[in-house]
Parts: structure tokens; C-alpha cells; sequence
């Protein structure tokens, strides 16, 4: 089965075409949000393939940026009604978790928040309650905003540039199970949009 996964949650959106069982990755990308239709294009034509190739969707359902999520699901929706393909989603930081294991997947939230996973699940809390375990590996954009913090109470964090700190796509599509209706993959919010926030006072 050949599938595209891509993610744009965060700043950095990446993108991937993987043959399912196997797990064979034929291309990967990474760019910025608005961009994803043009990896998809690029990744297939390095490929040389069509579209009409394309036989399911993985997309990142978050947490992450609002406008980012929205991106990255109506794309997932128009390729999905556009080629009778289903769709598999599967969340950012347990792609990201995938791709350092062992390592505590932190994403930054913005508003001085944080995105983490819990006992429970993907969780939002503020920068200065995470929870750092001594000796630790944390990875992401939030561990990298946060590394001082970080550090201070006894946790590691990888350099900047290193890659552990991305999602990428291909941890999604080896993490991604049933597929189905594109509307059934569902974003995780965790809280309201910045303009819910503000109407609601």
C-alpha cells in the first residue's frame, strides 16, 4: 500500500511517500506548512509517480498550531475525496515520540505552554509545570524553546539542528492503523483558537 503522510502542525512540515507493510520510505520532505502540496508534487515526481498512485493519507492530527492543523487536514480531505482514498491520522507527538525512543516528546505551544504526552495522552500545560525527569532526553521545538529550564532541572536536550527534534512523516505512517473516511481523522486541540479565546472574553 503507498501512502502519503505528511504533518503540519508545527513550523516545520514534513512530508513522505512509504510503502505500507513494509515500511519502505521512497522520499521525504520538509518545508513550512503552506508548502505541503508542493512536497506532495516533488515527492512524487522524484518518484515518478502520479497521484492517482496513491492509495491512502496519513496526516498529523496534532497538537499544534490551529491554522497548521487546518492545513494539513483539509489537504488530507481534498486528496481523499479527490482520489477515493482513505485516511489515517495519527498524532504529532507520538510521531515525534517514534522518532527518539525513550526521549519525552515536548512541542512548544506557544502563549508560554507546552504540548507533552501524559499517562492518558497528548496534554497541554504551562512551560514552567512540565515535569522533568534527571537524565531525561527531550525532543521537539518546545524542548528546544525551552531548554534551559530543561536542562537546569537535570533533563537533556539534543543540539538545535538535530533531527529527533522533527515529526517526521514517516514515524506517521509507521504509526498509523485503521484508515478510513477522511473526517474521522480528528485534530487534537487541547484548547480554543486564539480568536474563540478572545470572543469568549
Amino acid at each position: 500500500m503507498l501512502v502519503l503522510a505528511f504533518d503540519t502542525a508545527t513550523e516545520v512540515a514534513t512530508s513522505a511517500l512509504v510503502r505500507l507493510p513494509e515500511g519502505d520510505c521512497l522520499g521525504e520532505r520538509s518545508s513550512r506548512p503552506l508548502q505541503i502540496l508542493e512536497d506532495v508534487d516533488g515527492l512524487l515526481a522524484d518518484a515518478g509517480l502520479g497521484r492517482d498512485s496513491l492509495e491512502g493519507v496519513v496526516v498529523g492530527t496534532g497538537p499544534g498550531s490551529y491554522t497548521g492543523l487546518r492545513i494539513g487536514l483539509m489537504t488530507a480531505r481534498a486528496l481523499s475525496f479527490a482520489l477515493g482514498i482513505p485516511v489515517a491520522g495519527v498524532s504529532t507527538l507520538a510521531a515525534l515520540a517514534a522518532g527518539a525512543p525513550g526521549a519525552r516528546p515536548v512541542l512548544d505551544g506557544k502563549r508560554a505552554e507546552v504540548f507533552t504526552l501524559g499517562p492518558k495522552g497528548p496534554l497541554v500545560m504551562r512551560a514552567q509545570d512540565l515535569r522533568v525527569e534527571r537524565g531525561a532526553v527531550y525532543v521537539g521545538d518546545g524542548a528546544v524553546r525551552y531548554r534551559e529550564p530543561i536542562e537546569h532541572q537535570g533533563g537533556e536536550v539534543p543540539p538545535d539542528d538535530d533531527p529527533r527534534h522533527v515529526a517526521w512523516a514517516r514515524h506517521h505512517a509507521a504509526l498509523a492503523q485503521e484508515f478510513g473516511p477522511a473526517e474521522a481523522a480528528e485534530p487534537i486541540y487541547l484548547r480554543l483558537p486564539d480568536a474563540e479565546r478572545a470572543l469568549s472574553g
